[in-house]
């Protein structure tokens, strides 16, 4: 589909459903090429707003969110958990280029994986479960192990159960049932690695992706990205031919993460979707020659997109609650890890007032001339301590 939106030049305004790093870093990005910022978050002082105006209300809050839009040119979003039909009202009523179809689709991950089949492209085996029965049958058709999943809601490990016995599975599907959400149980893939590809399609059409990446997750949380991935380059060129089916399939604007499975054999399963800029593209922010935030308001302002080459391999390696003080102290003293390794670190803190256990605090971009350097750099350094990759 040919899309055919306005061309918002720099110097327009830019609302920001969502105050979290994703807005931010969008900000920082967008500032620089001379775009204005305003954000809606219920949270005070929220990491966008410290770099950006910001409107403190709950985000089903529809005078704030018209009091956003009264402010500015065009409304995108940074995480695909705001309101609806907030997203919806804003559509009708302002300009919202992603509009809410995408985000009504990605929030419930049934709805989602209908989506991705319908563009052609396979995903990991799954059955609806609406009761202990169907549960029952679902785990004998898909086998064990398996993955219980809340259909909303849900991330970083949240809303989902690991199912490795038969005797697991009353308590699993019990646990999830009660939180009334809709239920989906999705066979197990036995992956070689798990990769992901950054899509970006504009208001005027125009589709490009950026180099897949290869994620290490630790506690179901993003650990490392790797980039180039180590996988075979006719595996990576079809992961982006895939991700951009995809993203024209779903008339896409913005941004879309596209998570797949890599098995042994080079085969491609797509996992997740997120319609926004994703932590395992923050590698592009010093690595590539578009980083992902400003490809996002390229296509969202219906700019030429960017160039996605990568320039020099990159690992980015996440900063939880518990990483940041010694990652932080690390910065004032010389680096003799990175100088004898030749990795360059770019450290980036995302402004969230408490630093939590498993809470995403900020990121590393190692810029190196070889990636398993950058892997050695994060061992050596022993900030991640019992993350071993």
């Amino acid at each position: 589909m040919k899309a055919n939106g306005k061309v918002l030049p720099p110097g327009s305004t830019v609302g920001i459903l969502g105050g979290g790093q994703l807005g931010r870093m969008i900000t920082l990005s967008g500032a620089a090429m001379g775009y204005r910022f305003v954000t809606l978050d219920p949270a005070p002082d929220s990491p966008c707003g410290q770099v950006a105006e910001q409107i403190t209300a709950p985000y089903d809050d529809m005078d704030a969110a018209r009091r956003l839009a009264e402010q500015c040119d065009v409304i995108t979003y940074e995480f695909e958990n705001v309101d609806a039909d907030v997203a919806g009202m804003l559509e009708r009523e302002s300009y919202v280029p992603q509009g809410s179809k995408l985000l009504y689709t990605t929030q419930h991950r049934i709805r989602e994986k209908r989506a991705i089949e319908a563009a052609g492209v396979p995903v990991a085996p799954y059955r609806e479960v609406t009761s202990q029965e169907s549960m029952n049958a679902a785990v004998k058709e898909l086998g064990l192990p398996c993955v219980l999943k809340t259909a909303t809601g849900g991330y970083d490990g949240k809303g989902q159960r690991v199912i490795r016995s038969e005797a697991e599975v009353a308590a699993a599907y019990a646990d999830l049932a009660a939180t009334g959400a809709e239920l989906v149980l999705e066979g197990f893939v036995h992956f070689r690695c798990e990769i992901s590809v950054i899509a970006a399609r504009s208001t005027q059409g125009e589709i490009r992706t950026f180099p897949p990446a290869e994620n290490i997750h630790v506690n179901n949380i993003l650990h490392a990205s790797i980039v180039p991935a180590r996988i075979p380059a006719e595996v990576s060129e079809r992961a982006g031919r895939l991700a951009e089916a995809i993203a024209e399939s779903l008339d896409a604007v913005g941004l879309l993460a596209v998570e797949m499975f890599v098995t042994e054999d080079g085969e491609l399963y797509v996992n997740e979707l997120a319609p926004r800029p994703h932590n395992s593209g923050h590698y592009t922010m010093d690595a590539c020659a578009t980083s992902q935030f400003e490809q996002h308001l390229r296509a969202v302002c219906g700019l030429p997109l960017g160039d996605t080459r990568l320039l020099a391999p990159v690992v980015m390696v996440n900063l939880l609650g518990e990483h940041l003080e010694q990652a932080v102290a690390r910065t004032v003293q010389p680096d003799t890890v990175a100088e004898r390794l030749n990795v360059i670190p770019k450290l980036h803190i995302y402004g969230k007032s408490e630093a939590k256990t498993g809470r995403k605090m900020g990121h590393i971009n190692l810029l190196c001339d070889d990636v398993e350097n950058g892997l050695e750099w994060i061992e050596q350094t022993n900030i991640w301590r019992n993350h071993q990759l």
